[in-house]
């Protein structure tokens, strides 16, 4: 399956725990609610989707496909819809995403690279937020661990979400999870890309999920000049993961919580 894998990683269990897992969650925070999620075409959403499937039923979890434009690898995206025959919309974010760059330049603020690549992301989560808000849905987030280990995710963009079911799974475990739920290996093995940039993420991290995987399970990386690189990038990119700031004021507090 890949060049690291924990034999003691148990796919079939770990799946069964995330759907009860799921099945909680809605229990407490949206009894009768939709799962609403951002569809990819990725391993990450494909495997949120279907586990949201299996724990609520194909008529509680709803798709959302939100190009920028013209979206090359759209046909993923609509495999999975497809494959668990559920239901979805297709929400094209050009014109939001043109029109907010061309108001900043119209006033004298060029977009930053940063912005270009963000924004999209920004854009796509406000945008599910919206569908979900319109039907009585939460909001899956997609992240997993090794993405968020290096901060390879934007700030209230894919960041953002009302439950995670991934985010302590690396990418192999999320792999093994979709071959367990029976997702096509298209999806499941599909070369992973953010869509944002013409960049796998491979190329953009300058590492493989492999090598970051391992690393984060054994704290083994033999190469000194990544596993310099993978430290680097989670310690600027912790702040991602954490509450906002806020300052602490000592004044009275008179409700009972």
């Amino acid at each position: 399956m890949a060049d690291y894998f924990d034999a003691n990683f148990d796919p079939a269990k770990v799946k069964d725990e995330l759907v009860e897992w799921i099945r909680d969650f809605f229990e407490e925070n949206g009894k009768g609610c939709t799962a609403v999620v951002a569809v990819s075409g990725g391993k990450d959403s494909s495997v949120v989707s279907a586990l949201c499937v299996e724990a609520l039923g194909r008529d509680r979890v709803f798709g959302v496909l939100l190009p920028n434009g013209e979206q090359a690898d759209i046909d993923a995206s609509k495999l999975l819809v497809s494959h668990l025959g559920i239901d979805h919309v297709i929400v094209n974010i050009q014109d939001a995403y043109n029109g907010i760059i061309n108001e900043m330049k119209a006033n004298g603020i060029e977009p930053s690279q940063q912005t270009i690549i963000n924004l999209p992301a920004r854009l796509r989560m406000a945008s599910v937020y919206a569908v979900a808000q319109s039907k009585n849905g939460r909001v899956a987030n997609t992240c997993n661990l090794s993405e968020d280990w290096v901060g390879y995710a934007t700030r209230y963009g894919d960041g953002a979400g009302d439950f995670s079911p991934l985010s302590h799974l690396t990418v192999q475990e999320v792999r093994a999870i979709g071959v367990e739920l029976g997702l096509p290996n298209e999806l499941v093995f599909k070369v992973p890309i953010d869509g944002l940039t013409p960049l796998t993420d491979e190329e953009r991290l300058g590492f493989t999920y492999e090598t970051l995987d391992r690393y984060i399970r054994t704290g083994v990386c033999e190469d000194p000049d990544i596993k310099a690189s993978i430290d680097q990038k989670q310690r600027v990119n912790a702040f991602k993961l954490k509450p906002m700031p806020a300052y602490e004021h000592d004044g009275p507090v008179k409700a009972n919580h």
